[in-house]
C-alpha cells in the first residue's frame, strides 16, 4: 500500500491571498482552502492535506511573537504526525519570518514559506504556482532535515540566505551568497546543494521578546545614543562593516552592557575583521566589542539576536551563534 503523506497549509494572509472588497480595494480575504482550490495538478501529488487558517493579515502587519506563536503550532502539527508543512504569507516579511521559523525549528519535517507578488485578480498570477512548488518540496523525502526552505519561481532557497531583491518582480527572490539549494524541474526537485549548518534555538516559552532595533548607518547621521532602551542591537554598516568614526563610541559604550552586532547594508557578501584599521573600521568596531555577522544579513542577524537573548542567552551566545549563521554554508 502507498504511503501518503500528510502535509499542513498554514494560511497568513499577504498577497497570494487577496481579493477585492465591495469598494474594490485588495485585502487578505482568501482562506487556505480557497488557495488550495486555484493550484491545477494539486491531485498528482497524492497528498493528504490539512488546511490551518492562522491570520489573514498583510506581512508588515505580522508581529515577532505572532512567528513565536506559529513556530509552537507547527512543532505540534510536526509532532502530531505531519510530515511538512506549507506557510503561505505575504512577501514583506517572508526573509524574516522564515528565518525566525528556522531558528525554532528542530524536527526534521520540511517546513516551506511561499507567498506571492501578483494577487490572483491580475493576468499571470504566481501564487498557485509558487504554493504547488512549495507543496511538492515540503512532500520530498529530501528536504528533510534541510530546515526552513522557501520555495518561490520554482526556486528553493534556504531560509538563512533568501531575501526580496525586487519590489515587483517574479523572482524577487533570490540568495546571494550561495545562490538557490534547488530547484523544481518537470515537478520534482532537484538540490543543487547539500544542508548546510544551521543554528536552532528553543521556542520562548512566553510572549513578551526582547527588543533588538536594527539601524543602518547613513551618510553623516548621528550616532546611536548610548542610553538606548534595547536589549540587543544590529547596525547595517556600509559595505564590509564601516561606520563614521563618531559612531565608534557610543557604540563600545553599548556593547558593554547589550550584544550589539555588526552586519553589512549592502546584503551581498561578509563583514570583515582584519583588514582596515582606522577609527570606525571593521577592526577597531570589533576591538570595542561588536559582534561580526559574517555573511547573515542585517534582518537576520536581528532574527538571530534576538532569538538567542529570548532563549536566555547573551553577548558569548550570540557570538557562538553567528558563528555558525555568519558563515558562507549557512
Amino acid at each position: 500500500m502507498a504511503v501518503v503523506t500528510r502535509v499542513v497549509v498554514c494560511g497568513l494572509g499577504g498577497t497570494i491571498a487577496m481579493t477585492a472588497g465591495p469598494d474594490g480595494r485588495l485585502a487578505p480575504a482568501l482562506r487556505a482552502g480557497d488557495l488550495i482550490a486555484a493550484v491545477p495538478g494539486l491531485a498528482a501529488l497524492g497528498l493528504e492535506l490539512e488546511l490551518l487558517d492562522v491570520a489573514r493579515v498583510p506581512s508588515a502587519s505580522l508581529r515577532t511573537a505572532d512567528v513565536v506563536g506559529l513556530a509552537r503550532r507547527i512543532g505540534a502539527l510536526l509532532a502530531a504526525g505531519a510530515d511538512g508543512v506549507v506557510v503561505t504569507q505575504g512577501t514583506d516579511t517572508l526573509e524574516e519570518c522564515a528565518y525566525l521559523l528556522d531558528l525554532l525549528h528542530e524536527r526534521p519535517e520540511p517546513v516551506v514559506v511561499t507567498g506571492a507578488m501578483r494577487h490572483p485578480l491580475l493576468a499571470g498570477a504566481d501564487g498557485p504556482a509558487n504554493l504547488l512548488a512549495a507543496l511538492t518540496v515540503a512532500a520530498d523525502p529530501g528536504a528533510r532535515g534541510r530546515g526552513v526552505l522557501v520555495a518561490f519561481a520554482d526556486e528553493v532557497h534556504a531560509a538563512a540566505r533568501v531575501r526580496k531583491a525586487h519590489s515587483t518582480s517574479l523572482t524577487a527572490f533570490v540568495s546571494a551568497t550561495g545562490g538557490p539549494v534547488g530547484r523544481l524541474v518537470e515537478g520534482r526537485v532537484r538540490y543543487l546543494a547539500g544542508p548546510a549548518p544551521r543554528v536552532v534555538l528553543p521556542r520562548p516559552a512566553g510572549d513578551g521578546l526582547p527588543r533588538v532595533p536594527l539601524i543602518v548607518a547613513a551618510l553623516g547621521a548621528d550616532a546611536p545614543e548610548p542610553d538606548l532602551a534595547a536589549d540587543g542591537l544590529v547596525v547595517a554598516a556600509f559595505g564590509v562593516g564601516h561606520l563614521p568614526e563618531w559612531w565608534a563610541e557610543p557604540l563600545a559604550e553599548l556593547a558593554l552592557r547589550m550584544p550589539v552586532v555588526l552586519a553589512s547594508r549592502t546584503l551581498a557578501g561578509p563583514v570583515l575583521a582584519d583588514t582596515y584599521g582606522y577609527a570606525g573600521s571593521e577592526r577597531d568596531l570589533l576591538e570595542r566589542g561588536l559582534i561580526p555577522a559574517g555573511f547573515l544579513e542585517p534582518v537576520k542577524a536581528r532574527m538571530l539576536v534576538l532569538a538567542v537573548l529570548a532563549a536566555g542567552g547573551g553577548r558569548a551566545e550570540v557570538r557562538d551563534a553567528l558563528a555558525v549563521a555568519g558563515g558562507p554554508g549557512g
